[in-house]
């Protein structure tokens, strides 16, 4: 979805945890807290190869009065550690990203899992929302059993420094995917960027379907 964000953020007020407003959104993440290191409080880097290399990839910015997360050079993921929220209720997923830099044969760019169930062996399931240098938006990549289905929701590196924003049905995309429900709660969030790129991620909220 190639929307162009005039402003960094703006639009509905939401608050942390709750329904409120017509929009009843709820904010999955913010990026308001940060440890002293500026990476996100409540987040875990999933990688034990390199832990400090993680932590100093991703780190809470701040930009005309709003925050966001800042990723460079990472090549790994991260992952809220807690999240209470509805799939079902709350299916719209939304968020902005915004390229800064992008390495040629780096593939994809930017993810964000969306993990709504685990499997019997507690393995998260998760759809991941790709920004892909070269594959056509729309794109869906079948996943196995641990790589996960891929969706690709922005390509190409030709708008450098531009916010866009993001909407996703993860509910849906679940079902039509995985042929099940979901849990009633999901599992998680995580993000990567890929290495070489210098990305940022804006607050992630989940609405209710219009």
């Amino acid at each position: 979805m190639r929307v162009l964000l005039a402003l960094l953020f703006g639009g509905l007020v939401i608050a942390q945890g709750s329904a409120v407003g017509q929009g009843q959104a709820l904010v999955l993440e913010d990026f308001q807290a940060k440890d002293a290191d500026g990476f996100p409080s409540s987040w875990d880097h999933e990688s034990q190869r390199s832990h400090s290399k993680g932590r100093d990839a991703y780190k809470i910015q701040t930009e005309n009065g709003s925050s966001y997360l800042s990723a460079k050079d990472a090549g790994q993921r991260i992952k809220k550690k807690k999240i209470d929220w509805d799939p079902k209720a709350y299916p719209v997923l939304t968020w902005r990203w915004r390229l800064n830099k992008a390495v040629a044969g780096t593939e994809p760019l930017a993810a964000i899992y969306a993990s709504l169930d685990t499997d019997l062996m507690f393995i998260p399931v998760f759809t991941k929302y790709v920004w892909s240098a070269t594959k056509p938006e729309g794109t869906l990549t079948e996943g196995g059993m641990f790589s996960g289905s891929e969706i690709v929701v922005q390509s190409g590196t030709g708008e450098i420094g531009q916010w866009f924003e993001e909407k996703v049905n993860v509910y849906d995309d679940f079902k039509r995917i995985h042929q099940h429900e979901p849990a009633a709660k999901a599992w998680g969030i995580s993000i990567i960027a890929g290495p070489g790129v210098e990305i940022d991620f804006g607050p992630m909220t989940a609405s209710a379907a219009k």
